[in-house]
């Protein structure tokens, strides 16, 4: 930091101004199924219906990016045109199945991984079906692939009914798991199951997190509480315009309202 920096005198702070969160799409699993039965949770999209849904986002002059570099523009003021893109839990198709798509249409991804679970499956899904998660090899070769990897906890436990020391380990002990396996701390963190209440958003932000990730978490929507916008099989052109005009409407009542 230089002399002048040092002293300069300090802003003064106004009323914090309410930005609109970015959108930011959420996906898990990328796989082959014909039967709904065989995605009970709906989390499954076939390597057919994302490239699809890629190419949709194309069409409109939009380009998917991970969650950190979306944010990097945005603070830059070059976010035009970009969307977030996640994908949740680690599962070994994203390797064998997604990325090859997102390399053909230049695209970036966040995955959150679990790295209390590497290697073994979703057991958090009591209905199935069982998928494999990727192994700390397989982290690596997507972030060398030049992916985000993010946190999204250990063990993929609801953080919100976590007592503090459990919480702390899910934070903390997920974030130092995954530098000894990239070599960098993630900035990234994904809630479980998209739930979040303000001490786990806080004690988010103070484990050295940038960001998080959540689903709709009302009025704790903020750079650790980030809305996603779930996309399905089922999401061709027209579903998914409407969920981008639902996101931007629902942003604009959270900015313009108070």
């Amino acid at each position: 930091m230089s002399a002048d920096t040092d002293t300069a005198p300090a802003a003064v702070a106004g009323p914090a101004r309410r930005t609109a969160s970015p959108w930011v799409l959420m996906y898990h699993s990328v796989a082959e199924f014909t039967d709904p039965a065989e995605d009970p949770y709906g989390i499954t999209v076939t390597p057919c219906a994302l490239e699809a849904q890629l190419l949709w986002l194309r069409s409109r002059k939009l380009r998917a990016v991970s969650v950190g570099e979306l944010l990097r523009a945005r603070a830059a003021g070059r976010a035009r045109g970009l969307v977030g893109l996640t994908f949740d839990d680690g599962y070994t198709d994203f390797l064998t199945r997604a990325l090859p798509l997102l390399r053909r249409y230049d695209c970036t991804a966040t995955l959150f991984v679990l790295p209390g679970r590497l290697g073994v499956d979703n057991v958090w899904d009591p209905l199935g079906p069982r998928k494999p998660l990727l192994t700390a090899e397989g982290i690596r070769e997507v972030a060398a692939a030049g992916q985000e990897i993010g946190s999204h906890g250990l063990l993929h436990q609801d953080l919100t009914a976590a007592p503090d020391d459990v919480l702390q380990q899910e934070l903390r002990g997920s974030r130092e798991l995954l530098r000894e396996i990239t070599g960098t701390l993630p900035e990234g963190f994904c809630h479980p199951y998209g739930y979040v209440d303000a001490r786990v958003a806080r004690a988010t932000r103070d484990a050295g997190y940038g960001y998080a990730c959540a689903i709709t978490p009302g009025r704790l929507t903020g750079p650790h509480a980030l809305p996603r916008t779930h996309v399905s099989q089922a999401d061709g052109a027209g579903r998914l315009r409407v969920k981008q005009l639902r996101h931007q409407l629902r942003e604009l009542r959270r900015v313009v309202l108070p």
